[in-house]
C-alpha cells in the first residue's frame, strides 16, 4: 500500500536530496554579506540580492509531505498538462510541464520495482517547446501491476541537472520520491494501452494526488 502522509507529518516541508550544489554557496554568499552589511555600505547593497537569491533558492528546492492521492496511476509531477497525445504503440502520453515556481521533486507513478534507469545526453531548449524531446533526459521503466510503465524526465533551458534518488532494481512505492529536476522542465508519463487519461490539457497536477487514469 501507498504510504500515506500522517497527521504529524503533513504540512512539513523539507529541502530536496540534490539541492545541496545550488543551496550551499547561496546561503552562504547571503550569510556573509549580512554579517558585512554591518559594517560596510557596500556589502549592504550586496547583501539584499543575495539574501533575497537564497530566499528565492530555499523556496524552489522546498519539499512539502504530502497526503498521497489514489488511482492506479498518478502524477509524478507539479505543474502543468501541456499535451495529451495518443502513441503509436496504443500508449497515451501525458506531458506535464514544471515552471520553475513548482515543487521539482518527481514521485512514482505506480507502485513496482524500477526496470531501469536511463540518462540519455542532449540539449537544453526550453521544456515547452517541441524539440525539448531532444533534451537531456532520464528515462524511468517500471515494472507494475499494470505492466511495463515508462516515465521521462526532461530538463529545460535552465534545468541543466536532472539527479535520480533510487536505482535499477529498487521497489517503490506509489507517490514515493524517486528524482529531482533543477528549475523548469517537463515529465512525461506513457499509459498503459486501455488506460484512458482523466485529465485535461491545461489542468494543474500535483506530484503524488492528482489522478491521470480514468476509471
Amino acid at each position: 500500500m501507498p504510504h500515506r502522509s500522517s497527521p504529524e507529518t503533513q504540512g512539513r516541508v523539507r529541502l530536496a536530496r540534490g539541492a545541496s550544489p545550488w543551496l550551499l554557496p547561496t546561503v552562504a554568499t547571503a550569510a556573509v554579506s549580512l554579517v558585512k552589511a554591518r559594517r560596510s555600505g557596500r556589502w549592504a547593497a550586496a547583501a539584499v540580492p543575495a539574501t533575497a537569491l537564497a530566499a528565492g533558492m530555499l523556496w524552489f528546492f522546498r519539499d512539502p509531505d504530502r497526503d498521497l492521492g489514489r488511482g492506479r496511476v498518478i502524477s509524478p509531477a507539479d505543474g502543468v498538462v501541456q499535451s495529451i497525445m495518443p502513441w503509436h504503440d496504443g500508449r497515451t502520453r501525458v506531458a506535464i510541464f514544471m515552471s520553475p515556481l513548482n515543487v521539482h521533486v518527481n514521485r512514482a507513478p505506480v507502485a513496482g520495482t524500477v526496470s531501469s534507469v536511463e540518462h540519455i545526453p542532449g540539449g537544453y531548449v526550453p521544456a515547452f517547446n517541441k524539440e525539448s524531446e531532444h533534451n537531456e533526459r532520464v528515462v524511468w521503466r517500471f515494472d507494475s501491476e499494470l505492466g511495463d510503465l515508462e516515465m521521462i524526465q526532461i530538463a529545460g533551458a535552465v534545468a541543466r541537472r536532472i539527479v535520480p534518488y533510487v536505482p535499477q532494481g529498487c521497489k517503490v512505492e506509489q507517490g514515493e520520491r524517486i528524482g529531482l529536476i533543477r528549475f523548469g522542465s517537463r515529465v512525461d508519463v506513457y499509459l498503459p494501452e486501455g488506460i484512458e487519461p482523466d485529465v485535461e490539457v491545461g489542468q494543474t497536477t500535483t506530484a503524488g494526488v492528482t489522478r491521470l487514469d480514468r476509471d
